[in-house]
């Protein structure tokens, strides 16, 4: 190392830099994880782009002159994959998909990828963990055609940089970027350094070059990316592939995309030849016994663009032994106790007694309010036994003082469940439509008191 040359020390499990070595980060607790980085003698990053801008710092202008250039999206061929990242590929787009090993990510791109050769665009498949040989068997086993589909073995970045100068493809695959590396950065692929680096070199390429990029990566156990959180902002879109409770089932859905709607979902049946899309996911989901019981309730959630159907099932039971049990699955605890405190003030219900388990079915993850007043119906009709007829309907918000609050989308949750053959509904009060839709009959409801009154009725 020249005497210009700077170097500093990167925490290799969380990326904080520090000026000097250190036994232990501070950051984080790790011993001994401080590796030494060479910088450049320009260290300090002057008159030198930051990751992922594609034009030159020198340029000025004002926001009024820059031009909107609506680029016409490339299909990848699957609807799903395209709701999900907001309408299709956008040129010069970095998007990063993880999953547990298994789920099927080099599956979906590598169908993508042949969909789109198929159209007579060129892409470039790089794999750093598989041979070529068995991506071409995967390739065959799913009847895919490959004759437009370029392959590279490579994980050196400067080397994939040169190729892709060589090949110009348009779309292109990197798979995965735990694996690739770049020799400016002394520490072993996979490292905290070197996803960092590569993300950033690789991104930079497709920035300048209006190319869309497509990266693997890697999952932790409790299934958030592995790597440092900066990969997460050098990227535009990150999606993740997970499987349902049923592993026939896989979920796409967008944690970050600036090109579309964050949350959206992609839903996929996996068959001998692939990733199926299912047309309609709430089918999946509603797949009912056809003797109803209590405690089993439906509810329809907003899932980026569109509606969804799922079914909750609660239990009440007695408690054994002196300490009852709170669980719920698919939806925040919190909101479990805090729904449960008022029912009991506001609903005159009391269950402090009673263990409850909660539950989403299919292994879908709830990440709204609307689900409230579905998921006290289903308490209250456990504990009393009360069977909810399989025509019957629930949504709203549930506040601390009772009342039932209007959630969004009303309409077009209504509409969705109607075309699923629902009869009745149980909604808002503000989301009471102001026609009315054929066969399905609405009950709307102001507070819990009304609901449970209403309840009764049913």
């Amino acid at each position: 190392m020249s005497k210009k040359d700077k170097s500093a020390f990167v925490c290799t499990e969380c990326g904080a830099d520090y000026p000097r070595w250190s036994g232990q980060c501070t950051s984080c607790g790790a011993w001994n994880s401080l590796k030494e980085v060479r910088l450049n003698s320009s260290g300090s990053g002057r008159g030198r782009p930051p990751a992922g801008y594609a034009g030159t710092l020198s340029e000025v202008k004002l926001l009024s002159e820059v031009s909107l250039v609506n680029e016409e999206r490339l299909s990848t061929g699957l609807s799903e994959f395209d709701r999900v990242l907001g309408g299709g590929i956008v040129r010069g787009s970095v998007v990063l998909i993880g999953g547990a090993p298994g789920a099927g990510k080099s599956t979906i791109l590598l169908q993508v990828i042949a969909n789109i050769a198929s159209r007579g665009l060129r892409v470039l498949y790089v794999s750093g963990e598989e041979s070529l040989q068995q991506i071409a068997e995967r390739a065959r086993r799913l009847r895919l055609l490959t004759d437009n589909i370029m392959m590279l073995a490579e994980t050196s970045v400067q080397r994939i940089c040169e190729v892709l100068d060589e090949v110009k493809p348009q779309v292109v695959i990197i798979d995965s970027i735990q694996v690739v590396y770049t020799p400016e950065t002394e520490s072993a692929p996979g490292s905290v350094s070197q996803v960092r680096e590569s993300a950033s070199h690789l991104t930079q390429y497709a920035k300048r070059n209006h190319v869309a990029l497509f990266m693997v990566g890697h999952v932790t156990k409790d299934q958030s990316l592995a790597g440092p959180m900066t990969l997460s902002h050098i990227v535009d879109t990150q999606i993740i592939l997970g499987s349902t409770d049923d592993a026939r089932f896989r979920v796409l859905r967008a944690d970050k995309n600036r090109f579309g709607s964050v949350g959206e979902l992609g839903f996929f049946a996996m068959d001998s030849t692939g990733l199926k899309e299912v047309k309609n996911p709430s089918a999946m989901f509603l797949n009912r016994p056809e003797t109803p019981s209590s405690g089993s309730v439906v509810t329809v959630l907003w899932e980026g663009t569109r509606p969804l159907l799922v079914e909750i099932q609660a239990l009440v039971t007695e408690c054994q032994y002196g300490n009852p049990r709170r669980l719920a699955v698919g939806f925040d605890q919190n909101r479990l106790a805090m729904l449960l405190a008022v029912l009991s003030r506001h609903g005159g219900i009391f269950t402090a007694s009673d263990e409850i388990y909660a539950n989403v079915v299919g292994g879908i993850k709830i990440t709204e309010t609307s689900s409230d007043l579905a998921i006290v119906v289903g308490i209250v009709s456990s504990l009393k036994n009360r069977i909810i007829a399989h025509d019957t309907f629930f949504f709203g918000e549930i506040g601390l003082s009772g009342e039932i609050r209007p959630v969004a989308n009303g309409y077009a949750r209504l509409n969705d469940a109607a075309k699923h053959g629902f009869k009745k509904a149980v909604i808002p009060k503000a989301n009471a439509p102001k026609k009315s839709i054929e066969g399905l009959r609405i009950h709307a409801v102001a507070t819990l008191s009304e609901a449970l009154n209403v309840l009764s009725e049913l």
